[in-house]
């Protein structure tokens, strides 16, 4: 090998700026930052805006945190599944030991800052949430059990308790009910995703409930949480951050969805390989749409009723 040619392979797998960020997993931190936004704006107590921000900014460096700790863990099944090959570490862009000391650092920062900028009621929830997902999701439920995606799915739900409490101080029916919001919705959102990219998670050996159980399994499995989903999703109308815009955003919604989980349900695989799984990514579309709008409406609430309008 020239020493030209060396050299264009050293550059071509040196790290730039966004091989560092995209550790921080920055689609999966807009939902954190979102959710959290919300939980601290609906929450019956004013916060000064320049905490407001700084919440907000600690928690996203909490959540970006957990992803840098996650891909650092998952590097070796993140190289043999198509869809994460590319990432950083697999790549050979960034080293795993900058990729732990960048989490850990992260981790450390956000605890420690959201702590003093609100209150330890906030910053303990954060870094429960950082080592529920990092530890007990990544490094052991994920590959022990096909349940992970549901116990998992509490790391990335915590975000808008943790907004309200660093607004409040405490945890509320509201606040609760706004992590169960995310929690259900989180297994039928990757059980749809798993079902037409299952090869991933076969080479992998992850035990996505679509690898040890079979599809007709997770279609039973989808339609079961999304009605339990559906429950919650309409009760959390009636605390104190509902109202009758969420509550037509929630109705409409759970109706698609549960229309959508049906025709999963009903599904044979013959049909699904004929359509290209048609339906089933369909369904994982709208679950994109479906926490963001749940959300959305529960801020368009609290901004109306900060203005006086209900």
């Amino acid at each position: 090998m020239s020493d030209a040619s060396f050299d264009s392979q050293l550059r071509e797998n040196e790290a730039e700026f966004g091989d560092y960020f995209a550790l921080l997993k920055p689609r999966v931190m807009t939902l954190v930052v979102f959710t959290a936004f919300v939980g601290l704006l609906a929450a019956p107590v004013a916060v000064h805006p320049f905490v407001g921000f700084c919440a907000i900014l600690f928690i996203a460096v909490g959540g970006g945190a957990s992803g840098a700790l996650n891909m650092w863990y998952d590097a070796d099944i993140d190289a043999v599944m198509k869809r994460t090959a590319k990432r950083p570490i697999p790549a050979g862009r960034v080293a795993p030991e900058e990729a732990l000391a960048i989490g850990l650092t992260l981790s450390v920062f956000a605890c420690v800052f959201l702590g003093l900028a609100t209150n330890w009621l906030a910053a303990g929830l954060l870094a429960f949430t950082i080592f529920f997902y990092a530890v007990i999701y990544t490094m052991w439920l994920k590959r022990a059990t096909p349940q992970n995606i549901v116990i998992g799915g509490a790391a990335g739900a915590f975000p808008p308790m943790i907004g309200w409490a660093a607004a409040t101080g405490d945890i509320s029916t509201a606040s609760v009910l706004m992590f169960c919001l995310t929690f259900l919705w989180t297994p039928p959102h990757f059980w749809a995703l798993a079902l037409f990219v299952r090869m991933d998670y076969d080479n992998a050996t992850v035990p996505m409930l679509t690898v040890t159980h079979g599809r007709r399994a997770t279609r039973t499995h989808i339609l079961a949480y999304t009605v339990l989903l559906a429950a919650f999703a309409i009760g959390l109308g009636f605390t104190q951050v509902g109202g009758p815009i969420y509550l037509a955003t929630a109705l409409v919604l759970n109706a698609l969805f549960l229309r959508g989980a049906w025709a999963i349900w009903r599904r044979d695989e013959a049909t699904c390989e004929a359509d290209n799984f048609k339906a089933e990514k369909s369904f994982f579309k709208l679950s994109l749409v479906y926490l963001f709008a749940h959300f959305g409406a529960i801020l368009v609430e609290a901004g109306l009723d900060r203005m006086g309008a209900w």
